[in-house]
């Protein structure tokens, strides 16, 4: 038997997308056609590779397998046609990261900086969007990897696996006069404080609207930004108070030139990686996943549990007071 690669091809489209429909227009091939490509396929191996779900295509044990070699076969493809690119350097690895345009940019910077540091030929290609498209881009072989601050998006018919990286808590932060202001009684102070929120439907904005409604908090929203550093050089001219992941917090002092007011533990900021393997075996997805796990949450507070001793002297609660900055 001899492999046909364009029905393998129009196979490994429906298997990604879950539907004719969208493989159809990925591939502007009619749907008729692929249907036919993909019963021609299965009479080649001798096995049915989907089965019919209502309105989707779910694959067949044996559909799960060709897949795996299919991601192999057109990886490798994509590979070839980047090393004979005009201008790539022969024996330099490209890789391609899609990078949530809500993930702080410095919780990025540490886990890609690892890459760069490793000694290996490699090219890093960084791309930054909404999470739908970059999984969209991660289904399609565009980018290798997204990093988010957000699980995967219910509902993408994608085949992809996400790996938790780590969490920690968040610390709020203000220009030095308005932090020391508030400091003292925090968290009571942020009531009617001047507040810089990432925009709603994302993680951190949901966690803090959450816990500003259980301590029964009413922040003075002044503005709602959706990419991270520019709301961060809104706190740095003084415009009003922002939150950002503790892992974090020593850089975002010494860049914005910004205070601590105080840290919540409560409100938890998760990281992930999302990729097309179940178990990771690509090097610089390890050296991401390592650099994480190991080096950029290795510091970052644990929630507090039970309902003994508080922290700060306020029994029950997850905040702590900063200290004034040195």
């Amino acid at each position: 038997m001899r492999l046909n690669y364009r029905h393998l091809r129009c196979f490994w489209a429906v298997a990604r997308h879950g539907t004719i429909l969208r493989a159809s227009r990925e591939l502007h091939i009619s749907r008729p056609a692929i249907t036919a490509q993909i019963r021609k396929l299965e009479r080649a191996l001798g096995h049915a590779l989907f089965e019919r779900t209502g309105r989707t295509l779910r694959l067949t044990a044996t559909g799960r397998h060709v897949y795996g070699y299919a991601e192999d076969i057109f990886a490798l493809g994509r590979d070839l046609t980047d090393s004979l690119r005009p201008g790539a350097a022969p024996g330099v690895t490209e890789f391609r990261v899609g990078l949530s345009d809500a993930l702080p940019k410095m919780v990025a910077h540490r886990m890609l900086a690892s890459l760069l540091e490793q000694g290996e030929p490699l090219r890093l290609h960084v791309v930054e969007g909404r999470p739908e498209p970059l999984m969209a881009q991660l289904a399609t072989h565009e980018v290798d990897l997204v990093l988010s601050d957000m699980p995967m998006p219910v509902g993408m018919a994608v085949r992809s696996f996400e790996h938790v990286l780590g969490e920690c808590g968040v610390t709020v932060f203000a220009q030095a006069a308005l932090s020391a202001r508030l400091r003292g009684d925090f968290p009571e102070s942020l009531n009617g404080a001047p507040w810089l929120l990432p925009s709603p439907g994302s993680a951190l904005r949901t966690a803090l609207d959450r816990w500003f409604a259980e301590r029964q908090i009413e922040p003075r929203v002044v503005a709602e930004i959706q990419d991270s550093a520019l709301l961060k050089s809104f706190g740095k001219a003084g415009v009003g108070l922002f939150a950002a992941p503790s892992a974090v917090e020593k850089e975002i002092r010494e860049q914005y030139r910004v205070a601590p007011v105080g840290r919540i533990p409560e409100v938890r900021e998760r990281f992930f990686a999302i990729s097309t393997e179940r178990q990771i075996r690509h090097p610089a997805v390890l050296a991401i996943v390592n650099a994480a796990r190991s080096e950029l949450l290795r510091t970052a507070g644990r929630p507090p549990r039970g309902s003994g001793s508080s922290r700060g002297g306020r029994s029950g609660h997850g905040f702590v007071p900063a200290s004034a900055p040195p």
